[in-house]
């Protein structure tokens, strides 16, 4: 089939000598019209008479859409009769939970705009983020009350709605939840207008009587996503109605074995870009039942697997890092499945293959397929699928993207093959920054081919065939004695050794080098680190990479600093390490 496919792009290849991957799609394909309509109406049209379908499954509570729209248009009622309007922005602070999807869908609806924020910020994460939006409107989850309640009112949100992750539980997990959590929840006093509950908040949607109607243009911004960019530095991203669909859309191209009354198991957050048009918007509008996770449970994540057969799931590395070393899989049979998605991080050639390998004996017969993107750009930008899915690549362009390497220094266009800045053009590209026109301009540059290109900061190349590879962050790249070196490089070649469970590598200063790079193990059981086992190390590093990539230091950990977002931190590392220099 590769070979086939290889013979017909060097054949055809004159066809598209800029644009090689687009001989991997169909004409249809290529022709695609991107939808003008809002997030909702677009998901509504897709869904079409079949409302009787099951939308959400959440704790094994199905929710049909029939009754996810009637709930996302008392809830859009509700924000009505409290003066929400077009262009006022609601931050929506929840984890995956159904009142989390009809607050966001319900502010499309009303043409307001949905600023996601994740439950686990800081207070003053959360203070930071709704003066920057001058948000008004505020969905909490209940437990956050208490973390929250002394910063909220040095904002200028009027009204908190709280609500509890056991509502659309089934009866017997709401007993269970308010037994062990829910009870010893704060809450605020019960004569303070600031605050009411989701069910108090519904019922002024159910007696709110006005007609109303929103006119919801294509450009409108439609949700805020946080990022720390390139810069580290907290950023609203301004996603409009058309970027979003334009990211189901394409991605429907991608799945074309997914069928309606398919399961997806969304684990990734609602407020990542990921998590929420990939993982939610896609599947609801390809009619696909969402089993919601608010949290990772290994034991429920289990369950899913064993007993709802799920036919779909994306995640990223550390997800299935976890699944493949958890014991309770061997009987998991995963015969059934049709996609399984690693993004949002940075997957190894040696994990992919371990992955490969577990799916495989479990009768799976699809290999794990790897995306690329950032939240800039909604989420994915590329993906791999059969054709396309080379170890090690992040696949081509999702169709009407396009992608170019740009030299680092000089913002020329470098040739297939030559390494530089991954650069993107396509219809998902974020509408710019919230209030910060600088960084905006600086991640989004008009070329002179008269395009505007998202500039991302990752390293990566374009082979002949039109098959993307990414390298490295640009920010993350460790500069020894001059020479460029690259962390997952090394990470790739520490992870093939058959005592290293993961790695983490980071640049620490050196006198005379400037940088040097040192590695962060967790190593498999039954084995210890010892003068032998750096010296198999180091003689693989010397085997594979340059000379100055061998580690000069090892730190053996028993876990890796996590993101919010389930990422190694390796930031967090950095700062460790220089926190212990600075202390010597």
């Amino acid at each position: 089939m590769r070979f086939f496919k290889d013979l017909y792009t060097k054949l055809f290849k004159n066809k598209n000598d800029n644009a090689p991957w687009l001989e991997y799609y169909s004409r249809e394909d290529r022709s695609i019209k991107f939808t003008t309509k809002s997030i909702y109406n677009y998901m509504k049209e897709s869904v079409g008479a079949d409302k009787d379908f099951i939308a959400l499954n959440y704790f094994e509570n199905k929710i049909s859409y029939n009754e996810m729209f009637d709930n996302i248009n008392i809830c859009a009622r509700a924000l009505r009769s409290y003066g929400v309007k077009e262009g006022d922005i609601v931050t929506i602070c929840l984890p995956n939970m159904p009142e989390a999807l009809y607050a966001f869908y319900a502010c499309n609806k009303i043409g307001a705009i949905a600023d996601m924020v994740h439950p686990l910020s800081s207070p003053e994460q959360i203070k930071f983020y709704l003066n920057e939006s001058k948000s008004r409107f505020l969905f909490l989850v209940d437990f956050d009350y208490e973390k929250f309640e002394k910063v909220i009112p040095e904002t200028l949100v009027y009204k908190t709605i709280l609500v509890s992750p056991k509502l659309s539980m089934p009866i017997g997990l709401s007993v269970g939840y308010t037994l062990t959590r829910s009870i010893k929840t704060k809450r605020p006093r019960f004569n303070d207008s600031d605050y009411m509950s989701w069910r108090d908040f519904m019922l002024k949607g159910v007696a709110y009587s006005k007609n109303f109607s929103a006119r919801v243009k294509k450009s409108d911004t439609a949700v805020i996503l946080h990022s720390g960019g390139t810069t580290g530095t907290p950023k609203g991203i301004m996603i409009s109605n058309y970027s979003f669909n334009a990211l189901a859309q394409q991605s429907a191209v991608n799945v074309i074995d997914v069928r309606p009354k398919d399961k997806i198991v969304t684990i990734l957050p609602i407020f990542h870009g990921f998590g929420l048009g990939v993982c939610v918007h896609t599947p609801l509008c390809l009619k696909v039942e969402t089993i919601l996770m608010p949290e990772y449970d290994a034991k429920r994540f289990y369950k899913i697997w064993k007993y709802d057969k799920p036919n779909v799931i994306l995640g990223v590395p550390t997800l299935w890092e976890s699944m493949i070393n958890n014991s309770k899989f061997d009987d998991v049979d995963m015969s059934g499945l049709k996609y399984i998605v690693s993004g949002g991080d940075h997957l190894t050639i040696t994990a992919e293959e371990k992955i490969n390998d577990f799916l495989h004996k479990h009768g799976a017969k699809v290999d794990i397929c790897k995306g690329y993107g950032m939240t800039e750009s909604v989420a994915a930008t590329a993906y791999t699928f059969p054709g396309t899915n080379e170890p090690g690549s992040i696949g081509i362009p999702m169709v009407g993207n396009t992608y170019k390497i740009c030299d680092v220094d000089t913002g020329k266009e470098l040739p297939f093959g030559k390494e530089g800045e991954i650069c993107v053009n396509g219809p998902t590209l974020m509408k710019g920054y919230l209030n910060n026109q600088k960084e905006t301009k600086q991640m989004l540059r008009k070329h002179d081919d008269g395009l505007v290109w998202l500039h991302t900061g990752d390293i990566g190349y374009i082979a002949e065939n039109g098959i993307v590879y990414y390298t490295q962050r640009l920010k993350r790249m460790i500069v020894v004695s001059g020479f460029n070196v690259y962390p997952s490089m090394i990470e790739e070649v520490l992870d093939s050794h058959k005592a290293v469970k993961q790695a983490c590598v980071i640049g620490i200063p050196h006198q005379y080098k400037v940088q040097v790079p040192k590695a962060f193990l967790i190593l498999n059981d039954g084995y210890k680190f010892d003068k032998k086992l750096e010296k198999e190390l180091n003689e693989a590093c010397k085997n594979k990479l340059a000379v100055f990539s061998v580690p000069k230091e090892y730190e053996i950990c028993k876990e890796l600093p996590k993101t919010l977002y389930g990422k190694v931190d390796y930031k967090k590392l950095e700062k460790e390490e220089k926190e212990k220099k600075t202390n010597k």
